[in-house]
């Protein structure tokens, strides 16, 4: 075991996006990302860096060994789905009536439509993410094999990139081709009455309450059902994020130099994606 660790930064960053497949993770993140992108429908590339801030919040700490953090995901599993699930109906209906959490008038907050809500949806994210099992063995048993604080963060840092990455690809897919900005998705619906004053709802504002809502309730269902506890297919995927760690560690250390060149490209583009941000 010894010669794995090194484990590959590479290794971590694929096993990280294996992760994001679990059922009861992607069950979560996902739909709630892209509810989410319906709710913002501008700025997408940007609210979509503060929702993985979110989860790098709530996950790196894990890989840190916060260990009474893990014990609490585990003990709490169900009970933080249905959190989640609760969140996401009142994300819905805030949503469909336009309402946003208030926020501290930082220069960034202009540019974003309902950051707080956003970041506060991607802890949310994290957490659930945290008690999908075969998400928090997996990097917990990766950052196991590392001899360091330091390389352990480094693991970590990958490992929860590589859940992310899909959504920011999706986020600049979205951005370049200007999707949300169809005439359909800005299209008023239906004009509502709620407490002396008069919601315009929007096509997307229904589509992205429909998510939030239909996500928040499957959840809290399934948790209720007990059918998000650890099951066959998720010990599965638990060996998958494993074996594909080890398999690339292995394949990496017989090309000196490729995980070097591959953190320096990782962050080059992470740098390009912060970038791209700021010009939009």
């Amino acid at each position: 075991m010894d010669t794995l660790f090194q484990l590959s930064l590479l290794a971590s960053f694929i096993a990280g996006m294996v992760a994001l497949f679990a059922p009861c993770c992607i069950t979560f993140l996902l739909p709630a990302y892209f509810a989410n992108v319906f709710k913002e429908k501008k700025r997408v590339v940007l609210m979509t860096f503060i929702y993985s801030l979110g989860i790098f919040t709530i996950m790196l700490p894990v890989v840190l060994g916060a260990r009474a953090l893990t014990q609490l995901f585990f003990n709490l599993h169900d009970q933080t789905y249905i959190v989640g699930g609760l969140f996401l109906i009142f994300i819905g209906f805030a949503t469909l009536l336009g309402f946003k959490l208030p926020m501290p008038n930082f220069k960034f907050t202009k540019q974003a439509d309902d950051p707080l809500s956003t970041y506060i949806l991607g802890i949310i994210s994290g957490i659930t993410s945290a008690c999908c099992a075969p998400v928090l063995i997996g990097v917990i048993a990766l950052s196991s094999l590392t001899p360091t604080m330091g390389q352990s963060l480094l693991v970590g840092f990958f490992y929860v990139l590589g859940m992310v990455t899909p959504l920011y690809l999706a986020s600049l897919f979205i951005d370049k081709r200007n999707l949300l900005e169809k005439p359909i998705f800005r299209k008023p619906f239906r004009e509502v009455s709620l407490m002396g004053k008069t919601h315009m709802i929007t096509v997307s504002n229904l589509v992205s309450f429909i998510l939030f809502a239909g996500i928040g309730i499957l959840t809290i269902y399934l948790a209720l059902s007990g059918k998000l506890a650890m099951e066959r297919s998720e010990q599965s995927v638990t060996e998958a994020i494993q074996s594909v760690a080890i398999s690339v560690t292995s394949y990496v250390q017989k090309i000196p130099g490729l995980d070097g060149i591959f953190t320096i490209l990782a962050l080059w583009l992470l740098y390009k994606f912060v970038k791209y941000i700021q010009r939009n």
